[in-house]
């Protein structure tokens, strides 16, 4: 993966950040992941395209080109050159990682049936949202979950059901942002970090693969049919994901497995 800061704060202190603020969901304030990785490529990743594909004579592309007609910029988006481009290229790439999620993720998603880009788009904004957390665990200790009376359960099980807690005192749109983040949270698990989630499994009876199956395609249906998905144009997108959460998540063990590089220093500390 590239090299990146990531932050401090982990996923569940945001969370509590949301469930103190008034939660609301405009266009510019919304703490939610959308389907926007496209809308935010920079100078740099034009110039990598242009640059890569300015290698072969058939496959020059023009910087007008890409900048004012959406169509050709995602057509050419899906040329292999480019995934070969990131996956070859030796020493630190000199582009954005919303387009290096955009462009592994839409590579692994095709191979998978599945060419929806918007679709995509969410899908690669989820996972260049998460990279940027270093520890996707629940602030738990041995002690508090004894305490809350699940002790023999996993602190990733115990964190989802911390959050189904917290929809009980939820408004509508605090319950959309809690529930679209499960859904979120179980397929990054299951997706990226499946070998964790099997290993846990193992050693400790945690939950296993088709538990965040289940539970993240149960929150994204309902999340598909909130106002706040349809205001935010997303009510297709969560549809999608409850629809075919599996061949996602096996898209994106392909991604880990294959494509990206997480070695035990970048691997986040996870709680599962």
């Amino acid at each position: 993966m590239p090299r990146r800061q990531h932050a401090s704060v982990p996923i569940p202190a945001t969370l509590a950040i949301l469930l103190a603020r008034d939660a609301s969901v405009g266009h510019n304030e919304a703490p939610m992941i959308r389907a926007n990785c496209r809308a935010r490529f920079t100078a740099a990743d034009f110039d990598f395209i242009v640059r890569t594909l300015a290698r072969s004579q058939t496959d020059q592309v023009s910087l007008v080109d890409l900048l004012s007609d959406l169509e050709t910029r995602d057509s050419i988006l899906d040329h292999p050159r480019l995934v070969d481009a990131i996956l070859n290229h030796c020493g630190h790439l000199r582009i954005s990682s919303q387009f290096y999620f955009y462009v592994l993720a839409r590579h692994v998603l095709q191979q998978g049936g599945i060419g929806d880009r918007k679709l995509c788009d969410y899908v690669a904004s989820l996972l260049e949202t998460f990279s940027r957390v270093k520890h996707l665990c629940a602030p738990q200790t041995p002690g508090r979950c004894a305490e809350s009376g699940t002790a023999d359960s996993s602190c990733g099980e115990q964190y989802i059901s911390d959050i189904l807690i917290a929809l009980t005192r939820a408004t509508p749109e605090q319950a959309f942002l809690l529930r679209a983040h499960i859904g979120n949270y179980s397929l990054f698990i299951s997706g990226i970090f499946h070998p964790a989630v099997a290993g846990q499994r193992s050693l400790r009876g945690g939950p296993d693969i088709e538990f965040y199956e289940q539970v993240g395609r149960t929150n994204y249906q309902l999340v598909s049919s909130h106002a706040v998905a349809r205001r935010c144009e997303l009510d297709d997108v969560f549809e999608g994901l409850a629809d075919r959460f599996r061949d996602v998540r096996l898209a994106l063990n392909q991604l880990s497995d294959r494509l990206l590089n997480l070695d035990e220093d970048t691997r986040p500390s996870l709680c599962l």
